[in-house]
């Protein structure tokens, strides 16, 4: 059993392996790390040894820390020789592990964008299909506040009536966020538990959009990830994540990036108090939050089109499709027995 591992901002982290009995056998590692004393691989390539097959992150972990000693490990450490044996063992995945699809589902009202984005992720947890990218497209205004969040302290519902924006809840925490139609790019990734095994939340939400920052780059964006699910640059906030990880297994990631946003129709529909805006400083009413279009200068589905690009460059070959009549069917169930329902709207009041 093979595995690698690359360590973010580190180097790369290489297992092989058996599995005689039940137990973890002939461990062998390597990689283009640096570690001192040369010896303290073979120490903790002989910690792993004998493990159960099942053994936790945290018992790999924990072993080959043990067995480091006082040894200088540079771009890599235990919890990486953790990671990739349990890639090894199958346990965990990597993107290359999983053929993409990207989902195209045109322009979608907000309640049914909610139900597509849950009945797919349902999809992928029961293994009804395979791991999916969706780029959204908007059929109007919107705003989607996070699972958590009380109703009445976000949003000012007579000036999103003024707007005409229709206010939905997501299954997923985090803040609100503010959309219309051509001025924002949001995809969702649909992901089974594999892909982010052994990561902590936080970890999951950089390895996750670790993709969309390189593609943004590309494109002449200045873009970064900031803890704990942030996208930002120099010219301001470029967009938030957001998660749902279903009882099932499969892992939900949605982001929404701002391409050229209204900031004083945003302010006058959300309630953004100081304290929010404590850590992430003033958006002036009197300018347009665009650092996608700004940074660019490209229209926003040549952007698109850029990211898809450099998806399925990375983890492609990325297949096309639209969605079939049955999960269509469970969409439009759920968006109006769900997502329409005021007492979902309003549960935090």
């Amino acid at each position: 059993m093979h595995a690698e591992l690359k360590v973010p901002q580190g180097k790369l982290v290489v297992v092989d392996l058996e599995v005689t009995e039940g137990r973890i056998a002939d461990v062998r590692l390597s990689g283009d790390f640096f570690l001192e004393p040369d010896e303290a691989l073979g120490h903790m390539s002989d910690a792993v040894e004998g493990l159960p097959a099942d053994a936790s992150l945290a018992q790999i972990e924990a072993a080959v820390e043990t067995a480091r000693g006082d040894a200088v490990m540079v771009g890599f450490d235990p919890r990486s020789i953790a990671m990739v044996v349990l890639r090894a063992l199958g346990r965990a995945t990597t993107w290359t592990d999983h053929d993409f699809t990207l989902i195209e589902t045109g322009p979608l009202h907000p309640a049914m964008q909610m139900a597509v984005d849950e009945v797919i992720a349902q999809q992928v947890g029961a293994g009804e299909r395979g791991p999916a990218l969706r780029i959204w497209e908007w059929a109007s205004n919107a705003v989607i506040i996070g699972s958590f969040q009380s109703l009445s302290n976000e949003v000012d519902l007579d000036a999103a009536a003024r707007h005409d924006t229709t206010v939905v809840r997501r299954i997923s925490g985090g803040g609100a966020m503010f959309v219309e139609p051509g001025n924002t790019i949001t995809y969702s990734l649909y992901v089974p538990g594999t892909l982010v095994e052994g990561m902590s939340f936080v970890e999951s939400y950089a390895f996750l959009d670790a993709w969309v920052v390189r593609a943004l780059r590309e494109l002449g964006v200045a873009a970064d990830y900031k803890p704990v699910n942030d996208l930002v640059s120099p010219a301001g906030k470029i967009g938030g994540a957001a998660q749902k990880r279903l009882a099932s297994g499969a892992v939900l990631h949605h982001v929404t990036m701002s391409y050229d946003m209204d900031a004083a129709k945003m302010l006058d529909i959300l309630r953004i108090g100081r304290e929010k805006l404590s850590d992430k400083g003033h958006v002036s009413a009197a300018k347009r939050v665009d650092p996608i279009r700004s940074q660019t200068g490209l229209p926003r589905e040549d952007v698109v089109k850029a990211l898809v690009e450099h998806f399925d460059r990375e983890n492609g070959p990325l297949a096309r499709t639209e969605l079939d009549a049955d999960t269509w069917a469970r969409a439009e169930q759920l968006a109006e027995s769900k997502f329409s329902d005021p007492d979902w709207l309003a549960r935090v009041p």
